[in-house]
């Protein structure tokens, strides 16, 4: 396996992405919250709501720093381990690859400028309208980004002259039928686990005691973004479930070990697959769900894996992935509901313990189940890394260092995964709450 490029290959890329995604999700998903933070404080003239946006900002910063890192390493990786995909098809997404540098430039300095021009002007709306900016620089990234992504899906744009991709139409390429949906489904949660992770940090703070108006505000701004996403990312779901039924229905057969074409069609959860017999056992069914899902209609043909060269299945593992992406992501859309009628139902204690557990731990949970989110759409398009073209065994390099490469990285991630926390830590534990509110009082 270690002398295995293609296989180290993978393995480097998917610990890459692992790591960088989680940046690169809260880079997208927090900046509409301190955005909205700090209209509200400005509006109602609440100190409480104006340290919210100073403070989620300037964690938000030091994510940023480190995802500059994490991204830079995706850009070199995809020349030295994925040598053949980008000779092939780097002229085609070379647009969206350099829209999402310009994208991420045009948020850095705003960003900059939104930093330290705090309290110097008159009318704070102006410091308000720079965040703006920042709204639309971070999620302009991830709407190039996964432009990119759908390509690779999708691929279109393009003409194929002797194994060459020529004639290209670099719109047509980044505009792909998997664009919509997956664009909509990455934004929406996005947001989502941006809102969760600050949820979850508020609810902790709550439950060590710290019963400060702040973290309650703080508390109730998050989830009401949690529901909000919730719902959105329930309905983009579904529209991606049907995208996939459409033009990948191998990807979703294999999520849902659906191996027979067949009309009124069952959806499996769970089990454990018996790959010989193609039976799932303890597995719990539900008749016509998939149908349903696929096509809007119980009575719907789905296309089953045995329609398909066995070669070509997708990893059958991926059932797994979808599974707990479904099951965790209902489990989190029903914390944000449960916590919206305790809110506003008088009966109902919305800072209950038994609450503020599930909605601390809602944020790591919400991370795993983005990363199993990821994990299901990536992995569900082997053996393609550019679906119907060029499949990961042809464009992995041929060098036999990429181990020692590996564990260079590895060094370089875990060393990130703990200094990150630990100045996160520091940079809040500085100042107080209490401290910083004085203050913001005596600006206001």
């Amino acid at each position: 396996m270690i002398e295995d490029p293609v296989i180290m290959s993978r393995w480097l890329t998917f610990i890459t992405l692992a790591f960088h995604i989680i940046l690169a999700t809260l880079g997208v998903g927090i900046p509409i919250f301190f955005s909205i933070a700090e209209y509200i404080g400005i509006k109602r003239k609440d100190p409480h709501y104006l340290l919210l946006a100073k403070r989620w900002t300037r964690g938000y910063t030091i994510l940023v720093a480190v995802g500059v890192v994490t991204g830079t390493i995706i850009g070199l990786q995809l020349s030295l381990l994925w040598p053949s995909f980008m000779n092939a098809s780097g002229h085609v997404i070379s647009l969206p690859l350099f829209m999402e540098t310009f994208a991420f430039f045009f948020e850095a300095v705003f960003l900059g400028i939104y930093l330290y021009t705090w309290d110097r002007f008159k009318n704070r709306i102006y410091h308000w309208l720079l965040s703006i900016p920042i709204v639309i620089g971070s999620t302009g990234s991830a709407f190039f980004i996964t432009s990119v992504n759908a390509f690779m899906n999708t691929p279109l744009g393009f003409d194929v002259d002797n194994g060459e991709l020529t004639n290209v139409q670099p719109l047509v390429a980044m505009f792909n039928p998997a664009f919509p949906s997956k664009f909509s489904h990455v934004l929406t949660s996005a947001y989502l686990t941006g809102a969760f992770i600050l949820a979850s940090i508020a609810a902790f703070q709550l439950l060590r005691g710290r019963t400060h108006v702040y973290y309650k505000k703080a508390l109730h701004l998050a989830m009401i973004g949690c529901f909000v996403f919730s719902i959105a990312t329930v309905i983009n779901g579904d529209f991606s479930g049907k995208f996939l039924a459409s033009y990948q229905p191998e990807k979703l057969a294999a999520a849902e070990w659906h191996f027979e074409t067949e009309d009124r069609a069952k959806l499996v959860l769970g089990g454990i697959l018996d790959p010989d017999e193609q039976e799932v056992k303890y597995g719990i069914e539900i008749p016509l769900a998939l149908s349903i899902i696929a096509f809007n209609s119980p009575d719907a043909e789905v296309i089953g894996l045995n329609e398909f060269p066995e070669e070509l299945w997708p990893p059958l593992m991926i059932h797994y992935f979808f599974n707990f992406m479904v099951s965790a992501g209902m489990f989190l859309a029903g914390i944000s509901f449960i916590y919206i009628i305790f809110y506003y139902v008088n009966r109902f204690n919305a800072l209950s313990p038994w609450l503020l557990r599930a909605i601390a731990i809602s944020g790591p949970l919400s991370i795993l189940t983005m990363e199993s989110g990821w994990i299901m759409t990536e992995v569900g398009r082997q053996p393609w890394i550019l679906r119907g073209f060029l499949k990961v065994s042809e464009a992995a390099t041929t060098s036999e260092h990429v181990f020692e490469m590996m564990v260079v990285y590895v060094v370089l991630y875990f060393t990130l995964g703990i200094l990150l926390p630990i100045i996160l830590i520091r940079v809040f534990s500085k100042k107080s709450v209490e401290t910083e509110l004085e203050k913001q009082q005596v600006i206001l």
